[in-house]
């Protein structure tokens, strides 16, 4: 049986019945991957369903609409390849998952090909990026690093499009984060709290800028 905390996502809400079976079929892809790979942290895949699936459909939830994405360092997809199984119903819009880490990769691929995602696999750095993807509308990441250093690799993307958005879960210490981050930076910042944990948040950045 699935977490109670499954009731926040109803199936009827925003996905379709077929879209909440290949998201569980990617959490058994995981757990099945697991045995031979680490693809999460071991401590987490007894609660797999809530901590990382239905966390990173709350990203879903906040922005549904059929953008161009490029998730930072995926490693097993998430939030990137949820949001990409969720716009397979739509017919529209692409995630780019950027995962140097090649076994992780080829994990992300076969969720791919079995589910039908609307994603692709890039094994590169994120730093090369951007040479290698074309037009982008929104980033998105998922414990990968501190905001300041995010930002700084979103930066070259929001130079070629102003209008760029910046999705990032963020955990209980994510307040401290943005007052470093807004030394640096100059943004439009919007706080999602998160369903999952009390004091966690989805941060919605946009107008990035550096400051002189």
């Amino acid at each position: 049986m699935e977490s109670k905390t499954e009731g926040f996502f109803p199936e009827s809400e925003f996905v379709s019945r077929e879209t909440w079976e290949k998201l569980r079929l990617y959490a058994d892809l995981t757990r099945k991957w697991q045995a031979s790979f680490n693809l999460i942290s071991p401590k987490t895949v007894p609660d797999l369903w809530e901590r990382h699936i239905l966390d990173s459909l709350q990203l879903y939830r906040l922005r549904p609409d059929p953008l161009t994405w490029m998730d930072m360092g995926s490693g097993a997809g998430f939030p990137g390849l949820v949001t990409a199984i969720c716009l397979a119903e739509q017919g529209q819009g692409w995630v780019h998952l950027v995962e140097s880490n090649h076994k992780k990769a080829a994990f992300l691929r076969q969720v791919i090909v079995e589910t039908a995602a609307r994603a692709s696999v890039h094994p590169i750095r994120i730093e090369t990026a951007c040479s290698t993807l074309g037009d982008i509308d929104a980033i998105s990441a998922r414990a990968l690093a501190p905001l300041t250093d995010l930002l700084n690799h979103a930066w070259v993307f929001a130079q070629k499009k102003p209008l760029l958005e910046i999705w990032l879960h963020k955990g209980l210490d994510y307040p401290a984060e943005v007052r470093s981050a807004r030394d640096l930076w100059r943004f439009d910042l919007i706080e999602h709290p998160s369903l999952m944990q009390d004091g966690s948040a989805i941060l919605h950045i946009r107008s990035l800028s550096k400051r002189n």
